[in-house]
């Protein structure tokens, strides 16, 4: 999948966040999650999780909540239509999305100030606003803590990588990141995981010394890293994974049937959504899928109607009504969202006109889990210029989701030095979400 740089950019500052390894050819993040415990708070419906993450911040106006009503200069060129949920409506450019409505419910008016995509991207892939002196870990690592136990199929992986951190969980709580996307109809091997691109076991023995001497540097520099700890777990679980065939046949789309796979496409984002579906069938907890260019300061409307949205269309339609058939939705939670929206007046910086980033109002989905089917929570005012009550925030979704996993939100942790550290600092979870 192609790695789409936003506007402003977004480089990692620093040297362990980005992958310590990379230098012995393998990432951080490969081959953790390992030996995580812990007490599901609630009995809950959600017992896996798919989030989908659109960096470059989608408009909301052009996709689930157009204002036809607005003047011009701020309802655009597309139409909305009816789903199969009566009284919802939502983009003519996302059809297959209108009729699977009753899978999902649609956020509208959730709003924040951070217009700066890695501010906003760390807010809602952590659910807390972010701060100087601390990196929060996503909600993946969050439910790798939580819920895993091990096992030689990995609890979290990304596709192909994604915004998911450890935080100052430590490396151990990581996702697996795959590097790549799957291509329709072929095998797919994940570099690590499966014995590809000459990759003998010998070589995979080579690579578990490695980092065992890896592990001993690091332990060196500072042996009470949080961030560090769980290297000395790599080369076990390393192995393990290399040589495991349930873990080379969970990463295998191939091995699902052409009418299963057909309505997921050909492109990037609709394989990652199909492999992503056949790893919770195999028993991965958390899956991350990153789709980006979304950032449409220039030709908001041509980019979105002959790239982002089909695809999108395409894809999450696919990925709703994948898990339904093969009996999972009611046990997986989808959550979708970008970093903010994208300004309700439209610029004039090109003849078609553009829009520019925008956190006062966006849109949000989620469902499966738990998670009620056919609704809109929440309403933004006539020019979806900002929640037309009080609005919901992303920490308060973000309270929402780890509700729907069974995790309550409010758990402390601590950090290397004691610091007694909330899931979620400020939010609180929306009932309406909820039947």
């Amino acid at each position: 999948m192609a790695m789409h740089k936003t506007c402003d950019g977004v480089k990692r500052r620093d040297f362990l966040r980005a992958g310590a390894a990379g230098f012995a050819g393998l990432n951080l993040a490969d081959f953790s999650a390992l030996q995580a415990q812990g007490a599901v708070q609630h009995e809950s419906k959600g017992k896996a999780a798919i989030f989908i993450n659109l960096p470059g911040g989608p408009s909301h106006m052009d996709t689930f909540d157009l204002k036809p009503d607005a003047p011009s200069e701020y309802r655009g060129t597309f139409d909305p239509i009816k789903t199969n949920v009566s009284g919802i409506m939502i983009s003519e450019h996302l059809p297959k999305l209108a009729q699977c409505a009753d899978k999902y419910s649609i956020l509208r008016g959730v709003h924040h100030t951070l217009g700066a995509h890695r501010l906003g991207s760390e807010y809602v892939n952590t659910g807390n606003r972010p701060l100087a002196s601390l990196e929060y870990p996503g909600y993946s690592a969050v439910y790798t803590r939580e819920t895993y136990e091990p096992s030689d199929i990995p609890a979290s992986v990304s596709i192909p990588r994604s915004n998911q951190r450890a935080g100052f969980l430590g490396v151990r709580y990581a996702p697996l990141n795959t590097g790549s996307v799957p291509q329709s109809g072929q095998p797919f091997t994940v570099r690590g995981v499966s014995l590809g691109r000459g990759l003998t076991v010998a070589k995979a023995n080579k690579r578990n010394q490695l980092l065992k001497d890896l592990d001993t540097t690091f332990a060196g520099i500072d042996s009470n890293n949080q961030l560090l700890e769980g290297l000395d777990e790599f080369s076990k679980q390393a192995h393990a994974m290399i040589t495991s065939p349930r873990s080379r046949e969970a990463f295998d789309i191939s091995k699902e049937s052409k009418e299963f796979a057909s309505p997921f496409g050909t492109t990037n984002f609709g394989m990652s959504c199909l492999l992503a579906t056949r790893l919770v069938e195999s028993g991965v907890k958390f899956c991350t899928i990153s789709f980006g260019g979304w950032d449409t300061h220039r030709d908001n409307f041509t980019a979105l109607k002959t790239r982002q949205l089909p695809q999108l269309d395409e894809g999450l339609s696919a990925l709703f009504n994948g898990l339904e058939q093969k009996g999972l939705l009611e046990s997986t939670v989808v959550y979708v969202t970008g970093e903010f929206g994208r300004t309700p007046k439209i610029n004039t910086r090109t003849a078609e006109g553009g829009r520019d980033h925008y956190p006062r109002c966006m849109f949000m989905v989620m469902g499966g889990g738990g998670v009620k089917g056919g609704h809109v929570i929440g309403e933004s005012d006539d020019k979806a210029t900002g929640p037309l009550h009080e609005g919901y925030s992303p920490d308060d979704v973000a309270a929402s989701f780890y509700h729907a996993l069974g995790i309550d939100h409010e758990k402390e942790y601590h950090t290397a030095t004691g610091r007694p550290i909330t899931i979620v600092r400020d939010g609180t979870v929306i009932s309406d979400l909820f039947a």
